[in-house]
Order: C-alpha cells, then structure tokens, then sequence
C-alpha cells in the first residue's frame, strides 16, 4: 500500500516520485482500460500512468517522459493512464498507489 495524496503537488523537474509497477493488460492490477486512448496495452511495452499532476488532464498522452533513480534513466515510451493522486491507481483500494 503506498500513501495516496489530497492534492498534486506542484510538478517541476526536480518533483520526487515514487514508482510502481502496474500491469496494462486486461485483468491485471492496473484497473480499467488507459485513460489516454481507453485500452489496455501490453506488459511488454515500457509505457507509464502518471499522477494527476504529472498527467495533466491528458495533455502528456502518448508523450515519451525520462524516469531517473540515482543517476541512472530509463525512457517510458508513451504515457497511456493517469494514476489519480486522491484515489490511488487501482479500483481495489487495497491496491492503490500513487505518485506525489
């Protein structure tokens, strides 16, 4: 269980995140279909939800974004879901996760 958030915080650059990993496919832990085109994608494909702040009314569908940890990144090709920092990224609440 991660903490979920009243509101987004300011998103910058430098905003501290907490990643988790959800499956896209149908059934799995990810909920419903992506907000962003209303499928489901596979677990194969490095694609991201990001949180409310982060997703921006859908105005990053699709995007590529950079995800860096310690020095190192990785390129999510494609955000496809919003992760709603109030509500956490599942149906089930005891799945729910967020990013700040």
């Amino acid at each position: 269980m991660y903490t979920t958030y009243k509101c987004s915080p300011a998103v910058s650059g430098h905003t501290r995140a907490t990643l988790t990993i959800n499956s896209f496919e149908a059934g799995g832990d990810g909920g419903g279909p992506s907000e962003c085109d209303g499928k489901y994608h596979s677990d194969d494909l490095p694609i991201v939800a990001l949180s409310t702040g982060w997703y921006n009314g859908g105005n990053r569908c699709f995007n590529n974004i950079t995800i860096m940890c310690q020095w190192r990144s990785v390129v999510g090709h494609g955000v496809v879901d919003e992760c709603d920092s109030t509500m956490g990224c599942d149906k089930d609440p005891r799945l729910s996760a967020s990013l700040p």
